[in-house]
């Protein structure tokens, strides 16, 4: 089942982004939130992030005060050093990486920060938190590029019929 549920995930979930926005928009939040924990699990258990590494490779993390600190420290940079090295403020006034894929990510899909990397990376995909209903834009958008947002989502509406 899971099997063919992800394959051609990534078309399916093109096809699906309105379905998906109706569904977040009407969706039992407490339910929601119930099911999500063993949703996440089956994810993970079901697809290796190291094979897909779409998160890195396309997108950028917001490196809040907190991450800039942790990762310079661990990198033996000053503040300052570290920001000019690899960051800049995007439109919103975050922190984010200048380039893609993330300066960090290696060849063989690990990062090379990943015991101090930023919080926004060690929560994402976000499959079992209240933020895939809170930002239910985000959340769409994670699931066109990240295969565990998709098979979440399509769970959780296979289960709401």
């Amino acid at each position: 089942m899971a099997e063919d549920l992800l394959h051609h995930w990534e078309r399916k979930s093109a096809e699906h982004q309105k379905q998906y926005s109706q569904f977040l928009k009407r969706a039992d939040k407490n339910k929601v939130l119930k099911q999500l924990p063993a949703l996440h699990e089956e994810a993970f258990e079901k697809i290796d992030c190291l094979q897909c590494a779409n998160c890195c490779k396309n997108y950028s993390p917001r490196f809040k005060t907190p991450d800039i600190k942790r990762i310079s420290k661990h990198l033996r940079m000053k503040e300052s050093d570290f920001i000019a090295t690899y960051l800049y403020l995007d439109k919103e006034g975050d922190y984010v990486s200048k380039t893609k894929p993330c300066p960090f990510l290696g060849n063989d899909h690990y990062c090379r920060i990943y015991d101090v990397r930023p919080s926004d990376c060690e929560r994402f995909p976000y499959t079992d938190e209240d933020v895939i209903l809170k930002r239910p834009a985000i959340t769409i958008k994670n699931s066109s590029f990240c295969p565990i947002t998709y098979f979440v989502l399509e769970k959780l509406m296979d289960q709401a019929k």
